[in-house]
């Protein structure tokens, strides 16, 4: 599978992840995105035995989007403490069902149900918050952009689903989400100062030329 390399260092890679394939290796042993990656590394390289990348962040299979990886363990630490810290800055679009309010700010307790992957509004889950706002709206379908203040499992889908906005094609936490439909929820921008040479770096992606996306795009 060819993946679109977006920046490469020798510090950082930065890719565009195809939609429906895992960040890593899990139950379905399908191929996974940090392998590929690896493989890719191993040859352009010509590396001898195990090549490092460090994972940073996740996003759901899926989910397609920006995603930044660490060449070196270094480099995996200081994004990790920039995600900590809230210097890690992830932009997403979603198309959500209704007409949803035109901003706002959504905070609910989730709590990560492992054995069946599924996350629930709970009591006894972690505080998460997200920030959104309405860029379009057309046939009962609301174009958000979304910024995460926490990063749980699940969040976006989970939080517009308890609002009353379930996303697009999602299988999971929609109901009425017809076989066969894509999830609508992609990873546009992000947003990170370099780990050595600390410069703020932005990568952003067109929206993807894809139902429902498409009947938003000009």
């Amino acid at each position: 599978m060819k993946i679109n390399i977006l920046y490469e260092d020798n510090h950082l890679l930065v890719v565009e992840k195809p939609i429906n394939i895992p960040v890593q290796e899990d139950n379905s042993k399908d191929e996974d995105l940090l392998t590929i990656l690896k493989k890719y590394l191993k040859e352009k390289y010509n590396k001898p035995g195990n090549v490092y990348l460090g994972l940073v962040h996740r996003l759901d299979r899926p989910v397609g989007g920006v995603m930044v990886f660490a060449k070196t363990s270094k480099c995996a630490s200081r994004l990790s403490e920039q995600v900590r810290t809230n210097k890690f800055n992830k932009i997403y679009n979603a198309v959500c069902i209704g007409k949803i309010d035109e901003s706002g700010k959504l905070e609910d307790y989730l709590l990560k149900d492992n054995k069946k992957n599924i996350t629930k509004v709970s009591e006894k889950g972690k505080l998460s918050i997200l920030n959104y706002k309405r860029l379009d709206y057309k046939n009962n379908m609301s174009l958000v952009e979304i910024k995460l203040e926490t990063g749980r499992s699940h969040q976006i889908r989970v939080q517009l689903s308890h609002k009353g906005n379930p996303l697009y094609g999602d299988q999971k936490y929609n109901k009425n989400a017809k076989v066969g439909e894509q999830l609508a929820l992609f990873a546009k921008r992000l947003e990170f100062y370099h780990p050595v040479t600390h410069e703020l770096l932005t990568f952003e992606l067109d929206l993807p030329n894809r139902m429902p996306f498409n009947i938003f795009k000009r």
